[in-house]
């Protein structure tokens, strides 16, 4: 029997937090339909054992926890690494990057369950919004994907709990107390917004940073790892052989452990507001100075630069929700075809919330010690220089003359 506007089953990206809880009892009521939930595990830490039960508590009889942190890193994490993607200049993405997958397993659970419709938990007034739906639309055009932060009305915590109350949401007691900001974390970061961050005059207080130790209070020595790039992508530490998502975790403790990665940024929002948040990336910000230096050696200049020149197109299409768009396929393709002789070692100095190249050495290097030897050479004839020069400076001097006259 189909419920409210024909929706008969639905597909919840489910937490089971005070949110998605009270979503799932939303549904529902509200919609009347059988609702089934998906949790992944990105790597963000929380428990998920409880999560089962929360879900069975509240009748649901199709329940889908799942370990997603390998795909989430080898699919998705590393393909961005490889651009060296950064938003507005600084930011890793570490948000963005998480919902395409996460909307790719819930298309697919709908379709594996007979489900009618997808619903997630992002508010109307965020980016998440955007990227779950676009991602789902691109996958399956006809699937329904309901919003609830745009339908209801309860846009407040008190209304939510109070909504909870009523009809007997089982609701954690740490949740029914004012949360002083919103977390968002996975395998690549962790982001804080809201509340005590909103002002951006107001430095953010310390203990918002959750992932990293303050930098002063980082080891007074210096650590140097050594990372193994094989086509671009982060293959081996220090030597050892490591999957991608125990390359990234084994990163992040390094990172935390020398306050590496942290991000105090008020970005522009694709539904048009600035927002301020507080982000903690600490093994992606090592991974991307380390892809940095091996591309150094290995990747050719016109290539280098064409890479940069496309990289803010590529990190926008991400942060806008377009992973699954055919210019983000596009560039990936180009981004990919570049990687190819990306391998070798680069070593990376960590101290007190910086990581900096210290060297680097690959069989694919294009680095040429007898060409840039500052002693005598048999390779490099400096009088060719002397045409060079001045078949690049022709125009300049037209100019220049043409501007004297």
């Amino acid at each position: 029997m189909a419920g409210r506007k024909g929706v008969k089953k639905v597909v919840l990206a489910y937490s089971g937090g005070l949110d998605t809880s009270v979503i799932l009892k939303w549904l529902q009521v509200e919609y009347g339909c059988e609702v089934v939930t998906f949790t992944a595990d990105l790597g963000q830490g929380d428990e998920l054992g409880p999560v089962r039960g929360k879900a069975e508590r509240a009748g649901v009889k199709e329940i889908y926890i799942e370990d997603l942190r390998e795909e989430f890193v080898h699919d998705f994490v590393f393909p961005m690494m490889r651009a060296n993607a950064l938003y507005e200049g600084q930011y890793q993405l570490g948000t963005s990057i998480a919902r395409p997958l996460i909307s790719k397993r819930l298309v697919e659970i709908a379709r594996e369950t007979g489900a009618d419709a997808v619903a997630h938990g992002a508010t109307g007034k965020g980016n998440d919004q955007v990227r779950f739906e676009l991602s789902a639309y691109a996958l399956n055009p006809d699937i329904k994907v309901i919003a609830p932060w745009r339908e209801w009305d309860l846009n407040s915590r008190t209304k939510l709990i109070a909504w909870a109350e009523a009809h007997q949401v089982d609701i954690p007691k740490d949740k029914r107390g004012e949360a002083p900001f919103s977390v968002d974390a996975n395998l690549l970061h962790t982001s804080s917004e809201g509340k005590v961050l909103e002002d951006p005059a107001e430095a953010a207080p310390d203990y918002v940073y959750q992932r990293t130790v303050d930098p002063e209070a980082a080891p007074d020595k210096a650590e140097v790892i050594e990372i193994g790039f094989k086509k671009g992508d982060a293959v081996t530490l220090d030597g050892k052989a490591l999957s991608p998502a125990a390359m990234l975790a084994a990163l992040n403790e390094l990172g935390r452990k020398h306050g590496i990665g942290r991000l105090d940024f008020v970005e522009n929002r694709f539904v048009g507001m600035k927002s301020r948040g507080v982000y903690e990336t600490p093994g992606g910000a090592i991974l991307l100075v380390a892809h940095r230096g091996i591309e150094q050696i290995t990747l050719d200049r016109g290539a280098g630069h064409l890479k940069d020149e496309i990289m803010p197109r590529y990190a926008e299409l991400i942060y806008n929700g377009f992973w699954f768009a055919p210019e983000r396929e596009m560039l990936q393709a180009l981004i990919d075809k570049s990687q190819e002789h990306v391998e070798g070692t680069v070593k990376v100095k960590l101290y007190k919330g910086s990581a900096n190249v210290i060297a680097r050495a690959s069989s694919k290097s294009l680095y040429s010690m007898a060409h840039v030897t500052f002693e005598e050479d048999a390779v490099y004839d400096q009088k060719d220089a002397e045409g060079f020069i001045k078949l690049n400076a022709l125009r300049l001097k037209l100019l220049a003359r043409r501007n004297m006259r």
